[in-house]
């Protein structure tokens, strides 16, 4: 009777199915290796001939006028940090439909809890005034 072959693990060090971090490591000091030699050289070869012109900021050749910088409202702000985050969370709540079937009653419960906080998060802001154009209130 022949001899069973011994077994192998898929996951052995250094195997073709888990290479580990090693090759990783190593790309990453080749990437930032070349990324040094590209700067580094750019920056020894390149001629730097200041100009009072060069100095002057453009504006899509536009006489300049006014401050270079000038505040943005609030209210802007606000609603692009709202965006942001009621982003990201329908972005998990799209995840969350598409493997809707294989969670079942344990899915569904965790994605209640998780829009009730959302629902939350947003009567606050909408109760502080962060959804309202007015100067007068607001956060």
């Amino acid at each position: 009777m022949p001899q069973p072959l011994a077994y192998v693990p898929l996951d052995a060090p250094f195997s073709p199915w888990n290479p580990g971090a090693l090759p990783l490591l190593i790309y990453v000091g080749i990437v930032c290796g070349v990324m040094a030699v590209i700067l580094f050289l750019s920056g020894f070869l390149t001629r730097r001939r200041p100009s009072p012109a060069k100095q002057q900021p453009y504006e899509c050749g536009i006489v300049p006028t006014g401050p270079g910088r000038f505040r943005y409202p609030v209210p802007f702000f606000l609603v692009a940090v709202l965006f942001l985050l009621f982003d990201v969370e329908t972005a998990y709540i799209i995840a969350y439909a598409a493997a809707w079937p294989d969670l079942g009653l344990s899915g569904y419960l965790r994605m209640a809890v998780f829009i009730v906080i959302l629902g939350i998060g947003l009567a606050y802001a909408w109760s502080k005034g962060a959804l309202d154009w007015d100067e007068e209130e607001g956060l």
